[in-house]
């Protein structure tokens, strides 16, 4: 299995487990179970989510921006990856509670 291979399944694996969450979160909800264990659902999936967003952006950087610029130090790699991860964000809060 080569490391694509294995990064895929782990992008996979991760994106099953947010699918199994929100499913959950959705029973919680009809089931009027209360608002900290749902959150704490919301929060989980939100971490699943992040984790498979940074294998992603990982792999883009290390495929895709790395081998333009063959003098690329490692060091700096990791840099910019922090920084997108720093400045990312969580969503702002919507209004739209008509669906």
């Amino acid at each position: 299995m080569t490391d694509t291979d294995r990064q895929k399944r782990a992008i996979m694996t991760r994106l099953r487990r947010v699918e199994g969450q929100i499913r959950g979160i959705q029973r919680m909800i009809e089931e009027g179970r209360e608002c900290e264990a749902i959150v704490t659902q919301l929060m989980a999936a939100r971490s699943a989510l992040d984790s498979a967003g940074l294998i992603i952006m990982t792999r883009h950087i290390e495929r895709c921006l790395a081998p333009s610029a063959s003098d690329t130090d490692p060091a700096d790699l990791e840099r910019i990856i922090s920084f997108f991860l720093k400045f990312g964000g969580s969503p702002q809060p919507s209004d739209d509670t008509s669906d």
